[in-house]
């Protein structure tokens, strides 16, 4: 059972966060009015919108294919660096609860003016989730680097400063100062934060194919 888990943990891993930036593109087809510039991916989930179901069930699956995956990468790292291994779990583990099964139970509403109990849950572990998971690239780095994977060290030593820029970007969108300029853009700034985090774990899922 555990050596099936492990082998398939790859895959699951590869589907959770593939799936998630695909999805996050092809949802909004679906819904008009919404702007993939400039709303959250959070938003597809909200009461009003016409992907609800389909977007909340997707966000539960998310959460229990990252979950899955976790013996494959305990397996893969613990021999470089137990410590090391156990964060990046813990961290991977906190997004999945956090910022993608929440969400399937806590939705925030189309507009950020409407402040409810089930928002501001919803915000707090997404905020939680993803603040954790930036740091998983720099984790792999090291690991990468530990285990004498170079290439893999430094693909995800760039996307750790890439997508800490592009949430730097995230969090200033919703400041009022920039309303009126190109930093207002808080759904690009989310897509490519989310797509430079997951790049380098993608990257191992697939050389462990």
């Amino acid at each position: 059972m555990i050596e099936k888990m492990i082998k398939y943990g790859w895959y699951t891993l590869f589907i959770a966060m593939v799936g998630d930036v695909l999805l996050s593109l092809v949802f909004p087809w679906f819904y008009t009015g919404y702007s993939s510039m400039k709303m959250s991916i959070s938003a597809l989930g909200n009461p009003q919108s016409p992907v609800r179901g389909m977007f909340n069930t997707w966000m539960l699956m998310e959460g229990l294919l990252f979950l899955l995956g976790i013996p494959a990468l305990y397996k893969h790292y613990h021999s470089v660096s137990g410590a090391l291994t156990y964060t990046m779990i813990l961290f991977i583990v906190v997004f999945a609860v956090g910022a993608c099964v929440l969400t399937c139970f806590f939705s925030v509403n189309e507009s950020k003016d409407i402040v409810t109990t089930a928002s501001k849950i919803h915000g707090m572990g997404s905020v939680l989730g993803f603040i954790l998971f930036l740091f998983v690239p720099l984790l792999l780095a090291i690991l990468s680097f530990k285990s004498k994977d170079i290439e893999i060290g430094i693909v995800s030593v760039i996307c750790f400063f890439l997508a800490m820029i592009f949430f730097v970007l995230f969090v200033m969108s919703d400041k009022p100062e920039f309303t009126n300029t190109f930093i207002n853009n808080e759904g690009l700034w989310e897509r490519l934060n989310l797509f430079f985090m997951y790049a380098p774990l993608v990257a191992v899922s697939v050389s462990q194919w």
